[in-house]
């Protein structure tokens, strides 16, 4: 699986808006890339942000 899909299978299971770290150290992957990720997903609107440093799947 794709970096961005372990991202977003990581959120849904949680079922709360996350952390960056806590979502790199639930799902294994460096916080760079889960970074690099968070980033992406924002931009094409599949994530938001509900507060600051935290992210959640969108809708």
């Amino acid at each position: 699986m794709e970096l961005k899909g372990k991202v977003l299978e990581t959120i849904k299971k949680a079922g709360k808006p996350m952390k960056a770290g806590e979502i790199a150290e639930q799902a294994g992957i460096d916080k760079k890339d889960v970074d690099k990720s968070i980033k992406s997903l924002v931009a094409e609107g599949v994530l938001e942000s509900p507060k600051r440093c935290f992210y959640n799947l969108k809708g």
